[in-house]
């Protein structure tokens, strides 16, 4: 049972208003936007950002972590990936990144092949995901905006740009006010909404989040998750990794259950911008 408080949080998220700055929304924007606002967004072989076919990833040492996995997820669709402790969540996003290789089938990710594609590719494709962490992974010695900045640094983007690109990502998440300051000032909500400005700070086509609310009360888990609602919402597509079913069976979204490796069960979206599987 959902409890009041967790519903309250759930009815935040559907009456959410979320200021827009331009630079997550303009029309002519190709990168972010898949047509206008009433658009859902379909599984089809030419608008799959995220597609595993019969993957698979043995370690070394014989563990089984992922197993005959097949899914695909559409640009501008929102989904989470449930399960307990060591059913392979992190694996898989890990197998996104392309910080793993699976050891069989197939994983195509935004057009790229992963299973052929060379390491000194990998840098330019990961620039194309977003990530957020449980623990927020931000530099404490550095600012806010220098947090934030820190990808574009990394790919040597002119910093008159950069500079903009930090504040419209900041004004976001609704934290340009404190770009000076440092994240050890802030709340734990306000760090995780950092990490999501930094992760979006490059216009990503995806956003990959691993337990994003795990360290979050209810309506702090709550305005998180609306907050991601408004990147799918300009054709991002999300796959975010959680075992709080107390909170993502109430928004309507896909869910996708993995149980020792394998997908278990999946439960179709029932909210409008989302969108079912197809194969």
């Amino acid at each position: 049972m959902i409890s009041s408080q967790r519903c309250l949080a759930t009815r935040k998220i559907e009456t959410a208003n979320p200021r827009q700055p331009a630079e997550f929304t303009r029309a002519n924007d190709r990168e972010l936007t898949t047509g206008t606002a009433s658009e859902e967004p379909r599984a089809s072989p030419f608008n799959r950002m995220i597609a595993f076919d019969r993957v698979s990833k043995r370690y070394p040492s014989g563990q089984q972590a992922l197993a005959n996995l097949s899914f695909t997820l559409a640009r501008g669709e929102f989904a989470f990936i449930t399960g307990h402790s060591g059913a392979g969540k992190s694996t898989l996003l890990k197998l996104v990144l392309g910080i793993e290789r699976p050891s069989g089938g197939s994983l195509v990710v935004n057009g790229h092949d992963l299973m052929a594609m060379s390491p000194n590719m990998l840098p330019s494709y990961r620039r194309q995901i977003g990530t957020v962490f449980q623990d927020h992974q931000l530099l404490n010695d550095r600012s806010v905006f220098d947090n934030v900045a820190l990808p574009l640094e990394i790919s040597g983007l002119d910093p008159r740009e950069g500079k903009r690109r930090v504040r419209a990502a900041l004004d976001k998440v609704g934290l340009l006010s404190k770009e000076r300051m440092s994240p050890m000032a802030l709340s734990g909500g306000e760090q995780q909404r950092v990490g999501i400005a930094r992760a979006v700070v490059n216009t990503p086509r995806i956003i990959l989040a691993d337990e994003p609310t795990g360290n979050l009360d209810p309506e702090l888990s709550a305005e998180i998750m609306a907050l991601f609602a408004q990147f799918m919402s300009v054709g991002v597509s999300l796959l975010v990794a959680s075992h709080d079913r107390a909170l993502i069976d109430g928004l309507g979204y896909r869910i996708l259950t993995l149980e020792e490796g394998r997908l278990s069960s999946e439960a179709s979206p029932h909210i409008k911008g989302t969108a079912a599987n197809e194969y």
